[in-house]
């Protein structure tokens, strides 16, 4: 199969190129300018076996805020984009990931209707080096709106924010895979309606 998206972002805040193939090998080349970023999509993509390029240049200088946001919009419009008519995917995906006192779950449906679940009370006002992980909510919330997916996000245990975030990011990869993998013996879109 051949599901691969590029999508661009240029704004006064941000300028970036995000390149997805579903059916990778788990290839990363991440350079968001956040550099935990960068070390969250390569824990995505490694799990999740895509092949992920992303080029970001945005005004860090300012705070993270912008380029995590428009990260999320530009990496759900290239997972919508890359995925085309859904014909045969599994639609559903989940995966509980550990590491090491952290515990986390995560539930996809690509159903074609945004909404997330996302409770950031373990994350809100830490710090996983110099990125304020509360913005992971905000980076989410791009995806699963531009992704058209919806998505469930439960912190089941956890105390270092860090292990938190890239157990988060290792699952949703799992899910995502999941979700999008292709049964051949099934060619309609797995859904009562006909539509997704």
């Amino acid at each position: 199969m051949n599901r691969k998206a590029t999508i661009l972002r240029k704004t006064k805040e941000t300028d970036i190129t995000v390149e997805i193939a579903l059916d990778g090998a788990g290839f990363a080349s991440p350079n968001c300018g956040v550099p935990f970023l960068d070390h969250m999509f390569a824990s995505f993509a490694m799990h999740g076996h895509f092949d992920l390029t992303v080029e970001c240049k945005g005004d860090t200088a300012i705070d993270d805020h912008h380029s995590t946001e428009d990260l999320g919009i530009c990496f759900g419009q290239a997972i919508d984009k890359a995925l085309g008519e859904k014909l045969g995917i599994n639609r559903f995906g989940h995966a509980t990931i550990p590491m090491d006192e952290s515990l986390v779950r995560v539930i996809v449906d690509l159903s074609g209707r945004s909404f997330i679940h996302f409770d950031t009370s373990l994350l809100e006002g830490r710090w996983a080096g110099s990125f304020d992980t509360s913005l992971v909510k905000e980076f989410f919330q791009s995806v699963t709106q531009t992704g058209k997916m919806t998505v469930h996000v439960d912190i089941l245990r956890g105390k270092n924010p860090h292990h938190i975030v890239e157990a988060m990011f290792k699952a949703f990869g799992r899910a995502l895979k999941e979700a999008v993998a292709v049964d051949e013996k099934k060619s309609t879109l797995p859904s009562t309606k006909g539509s997704l």
